[in-house]
């Protein structure tokens, strides 16, 4: 009988602590409705050389939480053990404030929020995922989803491979755990070459902090400075504003930033898209713009505020309509509303309220609890509506839940017109890279013309922004994005 030993000059694995509040729950693959990978969308934080490393990653995070609900978690190294405290929930529910500053010592760390789609959820996914292997102890966080990420899991699993979860995140560590792998002169930029589709990673070691986006940048990533002159990374600046950080730039497409004693490294890798450091063109999602990002951050570039206004001014311009008030959709729609109102004339007026105690419906797996919560969140405001010719502004119409439940409040409060105008074109297909909406057959525009869209939900007209004038009401230029959502030309290919 053949004999394997372990080998003896590989440095030792790193201690773990790691608190869930619940219990992990068994392990399943994703749903057939989600064989084409897992979709989540999250916030990503990560901080080096601070002596309060768990409050500022919790600060940052909690800048972060409009980009995942689901649950939260924060690792942090200290004397080469690593510190883990996760669990589901909004981030004070998951990691309270005060247990982070207590439980979680060390001066450098990462942390995640998260939001999972179908097949994803259970205590088992949430992240970061802490792993110990052959070459020593790692936490992982990520957001994105790799196109190519079943292949390569099916691939693994089918040399032995063990998988504890359905995350993306787990499948790098058994890349980088590989024997062929651990050889090479740089182990994580072999195996980030590997992988396919969006994705930007924030992995911990006992002594360094390491970030990586994908070669085509469809997520954003921002390198930031502390002031005690340590380093931040998070998925967008407003991050580095609630610590009092300056973002330096962006972390580049194709780009891995090392952050350790000796200062702060940074090498590209060359990927399947065909190489970092600028070679392959970029597909910058433009939903980042259109509506996951806080309007006050600076992503790709741009501030999301003035993008969401010029989208506004486009609409206006492209589908103009008399009207007496222009009335934006809570919250993502406001910034929109407002450069349509000072484009068209059209004086802006409040009428509809949000409750902003309930999370973000578009990004709920569920089409119950989505409509649930929809009406629970907005509530009409009756004389500001009641007789008027509406102009109601809104940054997408992907699966119709909201629009539907809001315009009907709008008549029954006695609305005369309602004319829906949209920031951003028809979303008509999928997305395969993170974003929400990964079936085609709930996506509205994709099922419906726009005239039947308007008698199913008693508009009086609908007009979207042309996908042109978008982009270029995103930065001035009409190339370098993701739009595969509204024309189905996806940048990984559509095999």
């Amino acid at each position: 009988m053949a004999t394997h030993n372990a080998p003896t000059d590989l440095p030792p694995r790193a201690d773990i602590s790691c608190r869930n509040q619940t219990d992990s729950g068994a392990f399943r693959r994703p749903a057939a409705e989600a064989q084409a990978g897992p979709r989540t969308f999250c916030g990503l934080m990560g901080v080096f050389g601070s002596d309060r490393a768990a409050d500022d990653i919790w600060l940052g995070l909690h800048a972060l939480q409009h980009r995942g609900q689901e649950s939260a978690g924060i690792v942090t190294s200290d004397n080469g053990a690593l510190h883990c405290l996760k669990d589901s929930g909004l981030l004070q529910q998951a990691v309270p404030r005060d247990k982070a500053k207590s439980l979680l010592p060390g001066r450098f760390g990462i942390g995640h929020v998260r939001h999972a789609g179908p097949g994803m959820e259970g205590q088992q996914n949430i992240e970061p995922l802490v792993i110990g292997y052959s070459s020593g102890t790692v936490a992982i966080a990520h957001n994105g989803a790799l196109t190519n990420g079943h292949a390569l899991r099916d691939e693994y699993e089918a040399y032995g491979a063990i998988f504890q979860t359905s995350t993306d995140s787990e499948l790098l560590v058994h890349m980088l755990a590989k024997p062929t792998h651990i050889i090479k002169d740089d182990p994580l930029g072999h195996c980030l070459g590997h992988l396919d589709g969006a994705f930007c990673f924030l992995h911990l070691t006992s002594d360094a902090l390491i970030a990586a986006r994908d070669p085509r940048g469809f997520r954003p990533l921002a390198l930031g400075r502390l002031p005690g002159g340590g380093w931040a990374v998070a998925s967008e600046t407003v991050a580095f504003d609630a610590l009092g950080a300056r973002c330096e730039r962006e972390i580049l497409p194709g780009e891995i930033v090392t952050i350790d004693a000796a200062g702060l490294h940074t090498r590209f890798f060359h990927g399947i898209a065909g190489g970092g450091g600028g070679h392959t063109p970029t597909a910058l999602c433009m939903f980042e713009h259109v509506y996951f990002a806080r309007p006050d951050s600076i992503v790709f570039g741009v501030n999301v505020h003035q993008a969401r206004y010029r989208l506004g001014q486009a609409v206006a311009r492209e589908c103009p309509v008399d009207a007496d008030i222009v009335v934006p959709i809570p919250d993502s729609g406001y910034s929109a509303a407002l450069g349509y109102s000072r484009e068209s004339g059209i004086p802006q007026d409040r009428g509809i309220v949000r409750n902003h105690y309930v999370g973000r419906s578009f990004i709920k797996a569920r089409q119950s609890q989505r409509t649930l919560d929809v009406t629970m969140k907005h509530n009409v405001v009756k004389p500001v509506v009641e007789g008027r010719r509406l102009v109601i502004v809104d940054d997408s119409l992907v699966h119709g839940t909201t629009m539907g439940i809001l315009v009907k409040s709008l008549r029954d409060a006695g609305a005369r017109e309602i004319h829906l105008r949209l920031s951003c074109p028809p979303n008509l297909h999928p997305c395969r890279y993170g974003v929400g909406f990964t079936n085609q057959g709930e996506l509205l525009a994709a099922k419906f013309p726009a005239a039947r869209i308007c008698a199913d939900f008693k508009l009086d007209s609908i007009g979207y922004c042309s996908l042109e004038g978008a982009k270029a009401a995103m930065s001035g230029q009409t190339k370098n994005y993701c739009d595969a959502c509204f024309t189905g030309l996806y940048p990984t290919g559509n095999a």
